[in-house]
């Protein structure tokens, strides 16, 4: 079963990773499927994932706050705004840009609504 849980955290680890260029595919939520999977099949990779300098702040953000910074938020939303802007030039299918924007509207209200963390203390 361990080799199981490995494996959906690999899974989830590539959809994090692809969905951190792709504004339909969500990262962090992969990448807390990603760390719990890890948690159940290996010790050793749920650390790496926690302490990866890229992957490890996003993970640890939403853990402690249940936020999302604001520059990942920054991104998201380019990538989403250069999303509809391509297929509105690319003449996608009428029924195709009505779920787009639709889709895209939701996972950019999620994102939005999503705190943002609270900046260190000087002490």
């Amino acid at each position: 079963m361990r080799y199981i849980w490995i494996l959906f955290g690999w899974t989830a680890l590539a959809l994090g990773v692809i969905g951190a260029f792709l504004p339909l595919l969500p990262t962090v939520p992969f990448l807390l499927l990603a760390a719990y999977c890890f948690s159940k099949g290996s010790d050793r990779l749920h650390d790496w994932l926690l302490n990866h300098k890229k992957f490890g702040p996003p993970i640890a953000e939403w853990r402690k706050h249940g936020a999302i910074a604001l520059r990942i938020k920054l991104y998201a939303m380019s990538l989403i705004s250069v999303s509809l802007c391509l297929s509105f030039l690319y003449d996608v299918p009428k029924a195709g840009l009505v779920s787009q924007v639709i889709l895209l509207s939701c996972v950019s209200l999620f994102i939005l609504t999503r705190p943002t963390p609270p900046r260190p203390s000087a002490d």
